[in-house]
């Protein structure tokens, strides 16, 4: 009795918060962001500390909640050679769509001035962040055309923003009463429409980002006035919502994100990932980020993202991920950016062969509207890029770094590693990801030193390559660049290399 009058009386306590807004009083307990602190160009220093070996095909091996043990499971095979996936931020933050995906912590939060002008204009006074909420629609969500289109851009694998800092569930979440997608705006399950029809209509593995904190939820004020002494947001709201997502839903990738400001001892982190690996019904092919609590990144997880688009440009020790957004300033969509806030087709190309060639996967992040579209800005660079791997695949899927990453001596090369035949005898294929056509015609590859039996070819183009030994290594004389079958990006297959 005493469990459900508490469980009555948070829930009364939220509705009302959503409803009426924030105090002033609950305001000064959060801090005044304007932007994820991972949004930085400040890139960190991977932690240098070696996993130790667990045989991988030991299924009766258990985990223990601390990060040693966690740290030691093998990353699932299908995650290093997928290479490319899709982030999606949606939610109602795309009701607005001014400024940025922080829309409501830089309105009533910071109280940027920029965004209360803006409401102070286009909406009546007194108006709440929650009256945002019946206004996302989605009614053009139609989910296998997104399906078609993350397929047709040569991704493997999707990853959905269940619930962002705003704290509405794009599921009907039993731990968001009246702020979830089915009780409120599009009145369905938004998480299960799309799983059903990513894993019903392509090969594509579906994934889920859930943020550990709320800005605005009550009960995370209250823990944090605590001193984090006290677990009542944690034990009610974000972990149940983590369990409920994985059990319903069975992402193959948890992307966790919000944690910055306590450690992973508050959000009970390594019990739940310890429960992932051992128990949960994805278990073996699960695949973890690094944002589950202040001093976890790039430290910890089955993967390193670091920053917000973290791309190094040197190989790194740990298997890491470059989120990257197509809007340079904004995750999710925005209804006053300029055709200049987003990035060419070459660009994104060149971004994701340079995080390839270091060892990285890249998420490239798409931002749909309130009513369900994903722009056609974005469709259209999706697909440009599934026209490029379409044709140069096999420089990317499945590879490895190779002893090179880049070319010193020219520009904008990039080098990955293939796999070769043990059949036919032959050795792994080495790549050169050609970003810039050449003015002369000629290339120089100055990192690979040919052979007597070297061979290379040019991915997009049947003749044959003329091409030589050079001092500096090997120079190659590009064909007609009107029988090369795409437009960017030219990549050079070099077979049986000295190295």
């Amino acid at each position: 009795m005493h469990n459900l009058a508490y469980c009555l009386l948070t829930t009364f306590l939220i509705t009302v918060y959503i409803r009426t807004g924030s105090s002033t009083d609950e305001l000064k307990h959060e801090t005044a962001m304007k932007r994820s602190p991972y949004e930085t160009t400040k890139f960190p220093s991977m932690s240098q500390k070696k996993k130790p070996p667990v045989p991988i095909q030991d299924q009766s091996y258990r985990y223990t909640p601390d990060w040693e043990s966690l740290d030691s499971r093998p990353l699932p095979a299908w995650y290093d050679e997928a290479k490319f996936g899709i982030f999606i931020h949606w939610g109602v933050f795309s009701v607005p769509s001014f400024g940025s995906e922080w829309f409501w912590i830089n309105w009533q939060g910071s109280k940027n001035p920029k965004y209360v002008e803006f409401m102070k204009k286009n909406y009546p006074p007194g108006f709440s962040y929650a009256e945002f909420g019946p206004m996302f629609t989605a009614e053009f969500f139609d989910p296998d055309q997104w399906a078609d289109i993350f397929n047709s851009s040569g991704a493997k694998y999707v990853v959905l923003t269940s619930k962002h800092h705003e704290g509405f569930t794009l599921w009907p979440s039993k731990y968001s009463w009246n702020w979830n997608a089915m009780d409120v705006g599009p009145k369905r399950d938004l998480v299960g429409d799309l799983a059903n029809a990513i894993r019903n209509n392509t090969d594509l593995k579906f994934g889920l980002y859930h943020s550990l904190y709320e800005w605005f939820h009550p009960l995370y004020i209250k823990d944090k006035e605590n001193n984090w002494k006290s677990q009542d947001f944690v034990k009610s709201k974000t972990m149940p919502e983590l369990y409920e997502i994985v059990n319903k839903y069975q992402p193959s990738v948890v992307w966790s994100d919000g944690d910055w400001e306590t450690s992973d001892k508050y959000w009970n982190s390594t019990d739940f990932i310890a429960w992932l690996y051992n128990d949960s019904p994805v278990k073996n092919e699960v695949v973890v980020n690094d944002r589950w609590g202040s001093g976890t990144t790039c430290k910890h997880g089955d993967i390193y993202t670091c920053t917000d688009r973290f791309n190094p440009g040197t190989l790194q020790t740990h298997k890491w991920e470059n989120c990257f957004t197509i809007d340079r300033k904004s995750w999710g969509f925005r209804r006053n950016a300029m055709l200049s806030d987003y990035y060419s087709t070459p660009d994104l190309i060149k971004e994701m062969v340079s995080t390839i060639s270091c060892g990285g996967n890249m998420l490239l992040n798409v931002g749909p509207t309130h009513y369900g579209q994903i722009p056609p800005i974005y469709e259209e660079r999706l697909r440009q890029i599934g026209g490029w791997l379409h044709i140069n695949g096999e420089a990317i899927y499945g590879s490895r770094p190779w002893t090179f990453q880049n070319d010193t001596h020219t520009p904008d090369i990039w080098y990955t590693k293939g796999k070769g035949s043990k059949e036919l005898f032959m050795s792994d294929p080495v790549y050169a990801i050609v970003l810039g056509w050449p003015k002369s015609g000629v290339i120089e590859l100055t990192a690979p030193t040919a052979s007597g039996s070297t061979r290379v070819t040019f991915l997009g183009y049947a003749g044959a390559v003329k091409w030589t030994v050079s001092a500096s290594g090997i120079r190659v004389s590009f064909p007609s660049k009107s029988k090369v079958s795409n437009d960017w990006a030219w990549v050079l297959r070099l077979d049986n290399l000295r190295y």
